[in-house]
This record gives structure tokens, sequence and C-alpha cells, in this order.
């Protein structure tokens, strides 16, 4: 091991101290800096001149030395369809999508991690007296049936827990600190004036084992967490399965715990969407639109409306849209046969900019309607971009939709956003309770912003003078270029990896680095069918080093080499990092990082890597970058 390179000590606040780079780091660094190794020009234009030693280490222990850039500032004028928006599925659960606990804490941890929209299943309530007699011996005899199944690793070292880490500190310190008329303590429970036992509405997965929470609850958590991290509009995104008594519960909690939040009504006829800097410490609901009119005559006697009866409070139903629903269904033949409730007008009412519709193409008269949005299933856009690749990539350009994973994915695993992004659907909805590939690449595209990042410019809705923009053939391949992509990245040494989750024993642990590099397909531009229909997977270009020992690796500079890669957009393709353990069997995963193309730097860089859990940790990969785009 060489000997340490005296440096001056610092009272920076950088992300490491110069005394804390290891040596075989810092004897890299010492042969860059003498010239031996040449800088590229972008960095020596960062530096300056002259250059010595201690200008050159120090700058490598500061921020500017992240290889990936930092976030831009980000023209918040457009309107909220032309921004990809950080989005999660299925929020209120804590695991997989069978068996697993609802929790409030689930909201409260997406939303200060940078999460905008969120989804609430929503289910007729029981009444106190019944549903305070606890879970049934039967019940929790089925919950166990299915518990070795399903590793309990999903709920123990996912992202969920996240929250718990930071909840009391930074969320309870921000409660505390609001200052005069934004006070955070909420509203009295309402209570009928004949009954204090009245049920309310609850959120839960239907058809499933797992628990459910209050719908009051949820509300509370949401007003609580929404605007901590970031002031934009929030996005709630209602999957409702109750009937119209429940509903009108629903809409008399939302007015009460979100005052102040709501969109103020009436408001005049909508021709465009506004724009996220306009609804700042807003919350938005999205829910099926139902016309008053129709929703009146229905009403009328004689007709019938949404039954109400006990067998409509059993679980049931799935989280989106009825027609792309993939959700698991073990409920019995008579469940299955219940028709899903109507919307009643004081709820659909609060739909404003954000009106949902049962989706039945895209030339549907309801697909120009500036407020509406489409919600599809990840199989259900692969088969529209088949049949109609470049309308829906024109429909999304001025209009919003919302992606979401298949029911089946019990685990809670991912699609892979990027190949939707590329579609120009804002809000790719994932389960944020685990760290997979499409969560990784989630983290790439919305690390540093504040849970809206705006389209590229070919991605934008093009203005017009029609109150009513035209949807046009224009596909992605026509509307912005693409160009190819040389990358080359050399891997000289790695310091304070962290171990994988649950490992403790440094002698076991032989790291290896992974590089992947997720860029468009060919058939996302011609309209053939993607390969792997979207299903989050390993980069198609791939790289990996041998295989060290211990948490202070030297690669001796391997090399990294993607050559003439076609049909890249920078601001759409990504760089992904794993480090893991090789072992007889799965590899765990020990340290990740995931940067967009157009913020990787060339030079030489450290890489700073987040742990199996998604936390910052002091592991760093030093690098030598050098990315052309013709």
């Amino acid at each position: 091991m060489p000997a340490p390179i005296p440096v001056p000590r610092t009272d920076s606040e950088e992300p490491f101290a110069l005394q804390s780079l290891s040596p075989t780091m810092l004897s890299y660094l010492e042969t860059i800096s003498s010239g031996k190794r040449r800088l590229s020009p972008s960095q020596l234009a960062e530096l300056g001149r002259p250059l010595h030693d201690n200008k050159f280490l120090k700058y490598m222990s500061s921020s500017d030395s992240n290889a990936s850039d930092p976030t831009p500032p980000i023209d918040l004028s457009h309107p909220i369809s032309n921004y990809f928006v950080n989005s999660s599925h299925n929020t209120y659960l804590t695991g997989n999508q069978l068996y697993s606990q609802s929790s409030t804490d689930a909201y409260k941890n997406v939303l200060v991690r940078g999460c905008r929209c969120i989804e609430i299943d929503v289910w007729d309530g029981e009444s106190k007296s019944s549903s305070d007699v606890g879970e049934s011996i039967s019940s929790k005899e089925k919950r166990d049936r299915f518990r070795p199944h399903v590793s309990e690793a999903l709920t123990s070292h996912g992202p969920f827990k996240h929250f718990h880490r930071e909840k009391n500190s930074t969320a309870t310190t921000a409660c505390e600190t609001e200052g005069p008329g934004e006070s955070l303590d909420m509203p009295a429970r309402w209570t009928s004036s004949s009954t204090a036992t009245r049920a309310e509405p609850r959120v839960l997965h239907g058809h499933t084992l797992t628990k459910e929470v209050p719908f009051r609850d949820v509300c509370q958590a949401i007003r609580e967490a929404a605007f901590l991290k970031s002031d934009l509009p929030v996005i709630v995104s209602l999957e409702v399965h109750a009937g119209a008594e429940q509903q009108e519960i629903m809409v008399e909690i939302m007015k009460s715990v979100w005052t102040g939040f709501l969109i103020p009504l009436p408001i005049p006829d909508c021709t465009t969407l506004p724009s996220p800097d306009s609804l700042r410490r807003k919350i938005l609901v999205k829910v099926k639109y139902t016309d008053p009119k129709k929703a009146v005559a229905k009403r009328q006697p004689g007709k019938h409306v949404v039954s109400s009866d006990p067998g409509s409070k059993s679980r049931g139903g799935s989280s989106s849209s009825a027609s792309e629903n993939e959700e698991l269904d073990i409920a019995d033949d008579t469940q299955k046969k219940k028709k899903k409730a109507s919307i009643v007008p004081s709820l659909s009412a609060l739909g404003i900019y954000t009106q949902a519709y049962h989706f039945k193409s895209l030339t549907a008269p309801e697909a120009t309607l500036p407020t509406h949005v489409f919600s599809l299933s990840e199989k259900k856009l692969m088969e529209v971009h088949a049949s109609s690749g470049p309308t829906l990539f024109s429909h999304n350009r001025n209009y919003l939709m919302r992606a979401f994973p298949s029911g089946m994915r019990i685990r809670s695993d991912n699609l892979d956003p990027s190949v939707f992004w590329r579609k120009g659907v804002q809000m790719v909805a994932l389960n944020w309770q685990r760290w997979d590939e499409g969560m990784m690449l989630n983290e790439g595209m919305f690390s540093g912003s504040s849970g809206y990042v705006l389209k590229p410019k070919g991605y934008l809705g093009k203005p017009t003078s029609s109150a009513i923009p035209r949807i046009t053939r224009e596909s992605q391949a026509e509307a912005i270029t693409h160009k190819t992509l040389t990358l080359t990245i050399e891997i000289f040494a790695a310091q304070s990896i962290p171990l994988p989750l649950g490992d403790t024993r440094l002698s076991g642990f032989h790291p290896y680095v992974k590089c992947e590099l997720h860029v468009e397909k060919p058939a996302e531009r011609t309209g053939e069918p993607i390969e792997c229909g979207g299903k989050a997977k390993e980069g198609e270009y791939k790289w990996r080093s041998r295989t060290m020992k211990g948490t202070e690796v030297d690669f001796g500079v391997e090399k990294v080499e993607f050559k003439e890669i076609p049909g890249v957009v920078e601001e759409l393709s990504f760089l992904r990092f794993k480090i893991q353990d090789d072992e007889i069997g799965k590899d765990d995963l020990a340290a990740w990082a995931c940067i967009r193309l157009d913020r990787l730097r060339d030079g030489y860089r450290f890489v700073h890597f987040l742990d199996g859990a998604g936390f910052e940790s002091k592991g760093v990969l030093l690098v030598g970058i050098q990315k052309t785009l013709t």
C-alpha cells in the first residue's frame, strides 16, 4: 500500500475532507495532478491555471468532483403536462402487494423523498362497533399462510425504512417550526349527531390480505408531509371503490383536513393546464369525472344508484382504471360480479385539473379535453404503443397520462420507467417499497429536483391558436434529435464501500463493479413491440469488473467502453453503477448510483454511492470519464 500524501487540512464542509481519502485514492490523484494523466478540457477549465497538487486535491475533495452535475434550476412556468412527475403506486403499502401492512407513514416517507403523485385506494368503512373488535383469527391464519412465499426483506430493508430514520428529526422539526397561520393542527374528527360510531372510508389493497388504514388518517398524513421538502403541487390519485354515502364522507374529510390546499371552487372553464409554479402548496385530486347533469338524472326516483349494502364493504377491486386492471383477484365469484361504484358529483367536482376518464382510444372525444387524465397499465400502454405510437406520443405532449405496474407484480417490483418517459408519459407510478432497476432509474431522473422535471424540448407541447391542441402523428423519432454515443470510463479505485444489507463480515466481502447503460431501443422509435414489454431489466449495454476483496479496493485501471451507440437522447438515457458481492447464488447489492446522461461530467470524478437501502453512504469510486455525442 503506498504511503499517504501529505495534504493540507481544511475546514471545508464538502462531502469528504482531504484527510479522509485513502492512500490508494491519493496515489492515483497524485499521478493525475503530476501530469502523467491528461485532464479533460472541461476539467482544466474548472480548475484554472496554474495547477498544483494541493489545488487539485482540494478540488477533488469538493462537490465539484462529483460525476453527476448539480441539477440546474428548472423553469416551472410551463403547463404541468410538460413535466415528468415523481410518482408512486399503491403508496399506502409498506411491502409486497399481497399481505403487507398499510401505513400512513408510507405517505410521509415518499413525500419527504420528493414524490409528487401518490395513490389512495378507498373502500367502504365499517362502524366502530365492528372494526374495533380486531382482526379475526381466520384472517390472521390466511395472512400467515402466505408469509412463507414472500421475503420479509421487502419490508425490513426496502425504501420504506427511509422515513423511519428521519421522521423524528426532519419531518417533526419542519412541522414544529411552521410559522403563524401555517399550523398543522388537525381538525377535530367529525361525528354524526345521531351516532358516534359512523363508518368512515378505509384504505387498502382490494382482493388481498393487506391490512387497512383509515382514509382520514391518510389525509392527515398527507397534510403533514406534503410540502416539507417541496412546495410544488401534490397530485392525489383516488381509486374509489366506496359507495355513494361513503364518497360524501370522503369529500367532507378532504375539505376539512386539506383546508387551504385544495383548488378553490368554482373556476372558469379550463382551456389550458396551469403551471406547477402557479399551483404551489396545492393538492390536486385526480378522480373519475362524472357529468353532473347525468348524475342528477340517475338519482331521480325509480333510478338505481350505487349499492351501499353490507356486501359492498367487502375487500375487492383494484388500484387503477377498470379496463386496464390487472390487480390480483382472489375474491369469490359474487364479489367479482359487483359493479364498481359510480362517482358522486361532489367528489367528481374536486377533480379540477386532473379529471380521470376511462380509456377507450386516443381518438375519443375526451382525449382532447384539457383536464383529462388517462391511467393505463404497463401492458395496455405497450399495446397502444404498438397500434398508435405516434398518436400516443403526440397526445402526451399536451395532455396528462399515468402509467402503473402490472397487478401481477406481487413482490412490488417495477416496470422500466424510462420506456414510458420516452413515450411522453408524465406520471410513471412505481412501487417505492424496494430499490430495483425501476426505482434506481427513477432516482436518476428526479435526484436533486423538487419532484417535477421539464421534458426535453422535442417533448414539449406546441403552442397553438386553437383552444384545443391538435393531436398529430409526429413520433418521438421525429420530434427530437437522436445522437450517437461513445462512452469510455476508467475504473481506478473505491473506498468505504458499504456492505450489503444484513452483512457484517468484512472478510467475506468480494465486491465487483457493474456499469449498465440504459438507452432507447430501436423498437421504441419504430412502433414495433418492445422487448420485455417495458419490464425493468439490466441495461442493454453492460460491463463488469474483476472481483476484488474488502471495502477499500484498487481496481488497477480497468476500462469500460461503449462504442458508437445509436439513437441516444441524453435527457432520457441513464448510466447505472452497481457494486455487488460475488457469492454463490444471487450476488447481493452493496451500493449503487444512477446518473442521467446529460448530467454525466467528463474528466476524473468521484461516483458517490447510495447503500442497499437507498441512503447516502461514504462509498466513492474514482473514475475517468470521456463522453462523445455526435
